[in-house]
């Protein structure tokens, strides 16, 4: 079987939850011939991507998918691009708020998710999820995590990327978009079957 390491974050921002960890650890172990290491990330600048890239080399997976929220999105958004920039609007859960700092001094400015991006958001939606590509991981951690995990694994034989899920209905106000938890679970098993 082939291995993938997907992983979530931990609540931030005063939240009591975040969806993407409830849904990663909803995922079964195995899943369309891979093998599921589920690992919880802390939202974290710079100890996320760390605890990640640790794994990568402990694990060796042929594929690698981070899961984070992304509040106030309609769809499973996967993202096609990862930037060297660090800006926080709030702080991070150890109270870091870095502005217009890189993810790596003198890196790249860019890198592209290395997972088949387009074909995941076509399986999301024929699973009858709402899904579309994004263009921005934002400047928070999820944007660390994946800048630093495609710089980690540029040369190797690693397929990596990050995909955005929305909040849960719980978590969102009137009128803000949420999808229910079992939605995220489907959309991200149909994405994993593309892989």
């Amino acid at each position: 079987m082939k291995k993938l390491l997907i992983t979530g974050f931990d609540p931030f921002g005063g939240e009591r939850t975040n969806p993407s960890w409830e849904a990663v650890r909803r995922l079964p172990d195995a899943l369309h011939g891979w093998q599921l290491t589920k690992l919880q990330l802390p939202t974290v600048f710079t100890a996320a991507a760390h605890r990640l890239l640790e794994n990568v080399d402990e694990l060796e997976p042929e594929a690698v998918i981070c899961v984070g929220q992304a509040g106030g999105r309609s769809a499973i958004t996967p993202e096609v691009i990862g930037i060297n920039l660090q800006e926080a609007r709030i702080p991070d859960n150890a109270g870091q708020q870095p502005v217009n700092e890189p993810v790596l001094p003198g890196g790249p400015a860019a890198y592209f998710a290395t997972l088949p991006v387009r074909e995941l958001v076509a399986a999301i939606q024929a699973a009858g999820v709402p899904a579309a590509l994004s263009y921005t991981a934002g400047t928070f951690v999820c944007n660390n995590v994946l800048y630093s995990l495609l710089h980690h694994t540029q040369s190797s034989r690693i397929r990596a990327g990050f995909i955005h899920v929305p909040w849960l209905p719980e978590q969102a106000k009137e009128g803000q978009p949420s999808l229910p938890l079992a939605e995220i679970v489907r959309g991200l098993e149909a994405a994993i079957a593309v892989l």
